[in-house]
């Protein structure tokens, strides 16, 4: 979607999108127990959340380099996927996949890198990338992993466990919020890894 007339970039999703479920958790667990609302932190995540900072709370990223940045502040995963894989028989609740925000009506993976997504009244997430589905997901439910990420025809790798995000406002957030998508200035850059 182009900029409006203004210039500035353009919303969509208005009213389309919102949130599901919220979760965090204060330890390194795989899945994260469901919340009432969770605090976004300008800069930092969710606060309580054992991947809250600026820089890498990742285990394996921590081994690498502890002082990279942390661009996976806020894990974000559509409801749509997990109703997807209930179908398929996999038993996956919110929060269960390490998700933060489990959103409706908005179409994640499809999103340009630098996407603002407004969640409630004020907090603002800026999207990073894709979450890099792990071997975690095959220990939660086998045959699950090869569900979240597969190949396309070119033979490019196809990631579909969510996306990550930065937290730019803080705020709250709960289920049943609005999700408000502002998409950045063009050209747009696909999502990558993150």
């Amino acid at each position: 979607m182009e900029p409006n007339e203004a210039g500035a970039p353009a919303e969509v999703g208005t009213g389309n999108g919102v949130v599901r479920a919220v979760s965090s958790s204060g330890k390194h667990t795989f899945s994260k127990p469901g919340r009432d609302r969770i605090r976004l932190l300008a800069g930092l995540g969710v606060e309580g959340d054992a991947h809250l900072g600026t820089t890498v709370k990742h285990r394996s990223r921590v081994a690498r380099d502890p002082s990279q940045p942390n661009l996976r502040q806020v894990h974000l995963i559509h409801a749509e996927l997990l109703a997807e894989l209930n179908e398929q028989g996999y038993d996956v609740a919110p929060g269960q996949l390490g998700e933060n925000v489990t959103t409706e009506g908005v179409d994640l993976l499809g999103l340009p890198t630098g996407t603002l997504l407004r969640l409630g009244d004020s907090a603002e997430v800026e999207v990073t990338g894709l979450r890099n589905p792990c071997r975690q997901i095959e220990d939660f439910r086998t045959g699950l992993l090869a569900r979240v990420v597969g190949r396309a025809e070119d033979g490019s790798v196809v990631r579909r466990a969510g996306i990550m995000g930065v937290v730019r406002t803080g705020g709250e957030v709960a289920p049943g919020d609005p999700i408000v998508v502002t998409l950045p200035p063009p050209p747009h850059r696909p999502l990558e890894r993150v």
